[in-house]
């Protein structure tokens, strides 16, 4: 007799940062969910660098937090050290970056999981998918029968992984864990296309077999805040990281076994990303570079285990052991774990719409890296999409999507659906042709009002949000209305300390568009500024850059109007004339929803998007 099926709202298949997103969303919204994970004692683990944030990535973490999300909170409950990137640059590419306690981090997000009602976590392992009327049927290697009406993939690098370390290779996920083998073979019988990526892993090294006397120390720094805007920021005592260098030695030593290195003798066949190369491939790609920046960075305040950022390789164990020594600080180094490569499963992105679902799987959802993408930070916006677009369809309401003025996360997945990837994809902010909009500073101003309306943020959250919205408001009307007299002691202190003469009466805000001043220094003048929590920032780049904000929301309102007309779905691009071949294979693989989507797909040019208006205006009339 089999067993009964076990029904559930949504079932999220991978517990990594793309799922505990997903799960929480879809939480949230009211949906009881079932988290299913391959190792329990893996939820939210972090396979590679033990690190959140930096330019792109923090932003996202920001917009993450902004909607409700859990990434921002979890780093700033386990952070080990926090240091502001970019700081003497402009306000579009500053961020924060977080060394984090991987072993804390999964602690608190389990925690946070465990706490949600209608969240189940559950081990087990898929090893079949099926859709049957309005359900899904998922079956467990146990024999366990599942079913829901959604279904979220969120199985990150292990569909089919495969490990190199040298010229040997064996099926395995990240660091020994057990693949999953079964269920890529079910969906691509069910007509889901894959391919192959590839990434990789330094060695772990023992701390105590470690001369820090030789490195530089890279300590932390006290920041006003930390990623999330709901949770007071407590920030802790830091811990160091430290920077090295390799050498000639070093490359000498690679060099001589690159015909060892899977990378270059076509063991390897996944792509691997340009922005994070292994340390042959910096040898090989860079020849007349005499070193290379490595970076010494805790994994946990628990384990004397480091991370060495910057020597990612595959080269076989025994070549790790004669490398590694000949870097300053790391003659003694201990190799805890050794370095490798891995290859595993990805989706081809154009069989998803850009709220994450499969085109031609009704209910089926996709997020992290199975959608080509690197990173956690990637990941965990994928999954908060994935599940706020999961509960809607549930609801029968439409999808979520965020455009790419509205954020870096709209333009992530905008990038992963409408552009064909050759590599894996990593958010940057040079992606953003919005960026100076899209700062790590407003993020709750651009999105906060999503995440209360699906739930994600609690009365509390957003009552704090619109108590910040009417203090950066009421700091602008203040800065407007206030003068500097020239003849008054204020104006004497005021250019004593910036420079700046008065020679007429000005508002603060006037003022405040001089690159010679700042928020902070107009605050100690006057007593009737309020000093705020990060407030200051936002108004003070709000004024400084107007004039550029302003170009940006032109621009952004033209393209608007591109984004509103509406392609049918289902078009048929083959009865359009005057289309070039290229053009009309692409617009038929990707089905874009609109002309300016279609406008940004490789191939597509401005002839090609004048045929087509012509054609839908024709059809039109």
């Amino acid at each position: 007799m089999g067993s009964r099926e076990k029904v559930y709202h949504v079932i999220v298949i991978g517990a990594g940062h793309a799922g505990c997103e997903a799960a929480y969303a879809t939480a949230k919204m009211g949906f009881r969910t079932l988290l299913l994970t391959l190792n329990f004692n893996n939820i939210a683990f972090m396979p590679c660098n033990p690190s959140v944030g930096g330019p792109g990535k923090g932003h996202l973490v920001r917009e993450v937090d902004a909607l409700g999300g859990l990434i921002g909170k979890v780093t700033d409950l386990a952070h080990l050290q926090v240091r502001a990137l970019n700081t003497q640059k402009g306000p579009a590419v500053r961020a924060l970056r977080a060394q984090v306690d991987k072993r804390r981090y999964q602690e608190i997000m389990q925690e946070i999981l465990e706490r949600e009602p209608l969240i189940e976590l559950k081990q087990g392992e898929v090893v079949s998918l099926l859709r049957q009327k309005e359900s899904w049927r998922l079956v467990l290697s146990t024999g366990i029968i599942l079913a829901a009406p959604v279904v979220i993939l969120a199985p990150g690098t292990f569909l089919r992984g495969k490990v190199h370390i040298g010229l040997s290779s064996f099926t395995s996920g990240p660091q020994g864990q057990h693949p999953a083998v079964s269920l890529p073979q079910k969906l691509e019988n069910e007509g889901i296309t894959f391919r192959r990526f590839k990434t990789g892993t330094p060695a772990r090294l023992r701390r105590r077999s470690l001369n820090f006397s030789a490195m530089k120390e890279q300590p932390g720094e006290k920041t006003a805040h930390g990623f999330s805007f709901w949770l007071p920021w407590n920030p802790r005592q830091p811990v160091s990281c430290w920077l090295t260098y390799t050498n000639r030695k070093t490359h000498e030593i690679i060099k001589a076994n690159l015909n060892r290195a899977p990378l270059y003798c076509g063991v390897i066949e996944g792509v691997g990303t340009r922005y994070c190369p292994s340390i042959e491939g910096k040898i090989v790609n860079f020849p007349h570079r005499p070193r290379h920046q490595v970076f010494i960075e805790p994994e946990s305040a628990g384990t004397d285990e480091v991370y060495v950022s910057g020597l990612s390789t595959s080269l076989p164990e025994d070549v790790q052991e004669m490398f590694i020594p000949t870097v300053p600080g790391l003659e003694n180094a201990e190799i805890v774990r050794p370095g490798y490569a891995i290859e595993y499963d990805v989706i081809a992105p154009e069989q998803l719409t850009l709220s994450l679902q499969f085109k031609d799987w009704p209910g089926l959802f996709s997020a992290g890296q199975i959608n080509g993408t690197s990173g956690y930070e990637e990941a965990a916006a994928q999954g908060l999409i994935a599940g706020i677009n999961a509960g809607l369809y549930l609801k029968g309401e439409d999808p979520f999507v965020l455009r790419r003025d509205e954020a870096y996360t709209g333009v992530l997945l905008d990038d992963l659906i409408t552009k064909k990837l050759d590599e894996p994809y990593r958010i940057m902010t040079s992606r953003a042709e919005f960026r100076l909009s899209l700062r790590q500073d407003n993020a709750d101003l651009r999105l906060a009002e999503y995440g209360y309306r699906y739930k994600l943020l609690s009365e509390e959250d957003y009552r704090r949000f619109l108590a910040r919205k009417k203090q950066i408001a009421d700091m602008v009307n203040i800065l407007t209305k206030t003068t500097i007299d020239p003849h008054s002691d204020q104006a004497r202190l005021f250019s004593s300390q910036t420079g700046v003469p008065v020679k007429q009466k000005i508002t603060l805000k006037e003022a405040l568009q001089n690159p010679a001043v700042s928020y902070e220094i107009l605050r100690q003048i006057y007593a009737e500024l309020p000093a705020g929590s990060g407030e200051g920032e936002v108004v003070e780049n709000k004024i400084k850059y107007q004039g550029y904000l302003a170009r940006e929301a032109k621009l952004a309102a033209r393209l608007q109007k591109m984004e509103e007309k509406k392609i049918p779905t289902g078009f048929d691009y083959s009865q359009v004339p005057n289309l070039s071949l290229v053009a009309r294979e692409k617009l038929n693989a990707v089905s874009p929803y609109t002309i300016g989507q279609a406008g940004r797909i490789n191939g597509v040019g401005p002839a090609d998007l004048a045929a087509l208006l012509i054609w839908l205006d024709k059809g039109k009339k």
